[in-house]
């Protein structure tokens, strides 16, 4: 197979990496909450109920921003619900996922449970703008951050939480051009209620960050006239907008779902634009940034299977949206995790949805054990080496033809500098079949040595990490890799995802 080649020089830089671009995402959802990070009879328990085990994975995961507590589940939500006594607090039914929510789990241990998993965890707090609106707003950030010497500050203290929250990254709802979403808008309605929030949380505090919803996808028929209308009226008053992709096979189209990625720029590309053009016929100078903060591979076809079945009948904590990842959907992942990167200019929050559990990079068993599924490690190698300059990457790749997206790149890669000098290369193969050789010229970077080549790969693309085998699949060292003279040589095994790292 011919070569595949690119250049990295340091004078040709995309941006600075923001730490909230390795966010997650827990909503009471499934097992995602209950059973996943809390479970107060499980054996690793702490005094609070949150699984140690779960923690442990999640501090290696290396998440930063969380967002909570949805998601669709938001729309329905009653803030207060969800503080106070626990056995004070309202069983509510859930008409997002026709689940019984108990409650157990709400504000307060969501804070405490981001305080465990470490200083880096920041609080991404969505509200309800579906059922509700400018006033529990209010209500709920007065609650959140006041410091004390009001009715709700002084109530949060008499819960048990003397200090606030300082909760300063807000979602201005949730997918509200979704008509599955409950109190469903237009863009104007929307744009309308979004604005009036967002006005009167910054009279509180100027300096809270605020997102205000894009689409629910680039499928969606209002995609882009959607984030025009909301931006004609939000422009002044938010940070961020937000966008949002799964992806799967399509009719085991696997070519195309390995190319997802050219699906994710093409967004993230569309959505700066209209943003840019909104800021121009607004003469400002002012910039939009992106809030990714729903991603993954999600096996939606399985959840539409289900999701109006009699068996739904108002349970507490279902199993749903379990997906177990294979190989291929690992690579695909890692696909992702790159096109976010090679837009880090703009792109500056994202979260991988979600945590535990529900379509997640982290399994658990009610009373057993928790285990990685295979797209931990992308993550948790992209969080952890993913920090600093990312570099302009441009492939010269052999190509492959997929029904979806037409001539598309084998090669998909990028590359961060450290603070530190080093550089590491996020590397995929989407061929199936042959492995490809890489070679990368490394002008004025200093770099003299491989420090390590992981890859994940496996003759069986099927192969995924389950309860009985939860290390099937783990990455492992590359052979051959080398740097001389300024050219890193390399071959990329069939569908694998690679972290080169040099020094």
């Amino acid at each position: 197979m011919r070569t595949a080649r690119f250049t990295l020089d340091p004078a040709f830089t995309i941006g600075e990496v923001n730490p909230r671009l390795f966010g997650s995402f827990v909503e009471h959802l499934g097992r995602c909450v209950y059973t996943g990070i809390f479970e107060p009879d499980h054996p690793s328990a702490d005094a609070e109920g949150l699984r140690q085990d779960v923690l442990d994975l999640v501090r290696e995961l290396g998440v930063t921003t969380l967002r909570y507590p949805g998601g669709n589940f938001v729309s329905g939500y009653r803030w207060e619900d969800s503080v106070g006594p626990v056995a004070e607090r309202p069983r509510r039914l859930d008409l997002a996922w026709r689940s019984t929510e108990t409650n157990r789990f709400g504000l307060s241990e969501y804070i405490a449970f981001l305080k465990k998993v470490g200083p880096q965890a920041e609080p991404m707090m969505a509200i309800n703008l579906g059922t509700r609106g400018v006033a529990e707003a209010l209500e709920l950030q007065e609650y959140a951050n006041q410091p004390s010497g009001t009715a709700l500050s002084d109530l949060r203290a008499a819960h048990g939480d003397k200090d606030p929250f300082g909760i300063r990254l807000w979602c201005l709802g949730n997918e509200m051009d979704g008509p599955w979403q409950t109190g469903h808008k237009t863009a104007g309605e929307y744009g309308r209620i979004a604005a009036e929030t967002a006005r009167a949380m910054r009279q509180m505090d100027p300096s809270v960050e605020l997102v205000a919803c894009g689409s629910s996808s680039q499928s969606m028929p209002t995609f882009a006239e959607w984030e025009a209308t909301v931006l004609a009226e939000t422009y002044d008053l938010v940070d961020y907008i937000s966008l949002h992709a799964y992806y799967e096979p399509q009719d085991g189209d696997v070519d195309s779902f390995l190319a997802s990625a050219v699906d994710m720029e093409s967004f993230i590309e569309n959505v700066v634009a209209t943003c840019d053009h909104v800021g121009a016929r607004l003469k400002s100078q002012k910039k939009i940034n992106l809030s990714f903060d729903e991603w993954n591979v999600w096996y939606t076809s399985k959840w539409h299977a289900i999701e109006n079945s009699d068996a739904r009948d108002w349970p507490e904590a279902p199993r749903l949206l379990e997906d177990n990842y294979s190989v291929l959907d690992a690579v695909v992942f890692g696909s992702l995790l790159i096109a976010l990167l090679r837009h880090a200019d703009r792109v500056t929050v994202a979260c991988l949805a979600q945590l535990v559990n529900v379509i997640a990079p982290i399994m658990t068993e009610p009373g057993g054990p928790a285990w990685r599924q295979t797209t931990f490690f992308p993550f948790a190698q992209a969080s952890r080496y993913g920090r600093g300059q990312v570099l302009d990457v441009r492939v010269d790749s052999p190509t492959y033809d997929t029904e979806k997206y037409g001539e598309t790149s084998l090669l998909h890669a990028t590359a961060v500098r450290a603070e530190d000098g080093t550089v590491t290369v996020f590397a995929v193969n989407r061929s199936r079949t042959e492995a490809l050789p890489l070679e990368v010229a490394l002008g004025g970077l200093g770099l003299t040595s491989v420090a390590e080549h992981s890859v994940l790969s496996d003759e069986d693309a099927n192969a995924r990490n389950t309860l009985e085998e939860p290390e099937r699949v783990t990455p492992h060292p590359a052979e051959g890799t080398s740097l001389n003279e300024g050219t890193l040589s390399a071959v990329l095994e069939p569908l694998s995802w690679n972290v080169i790292r040099l020094t």
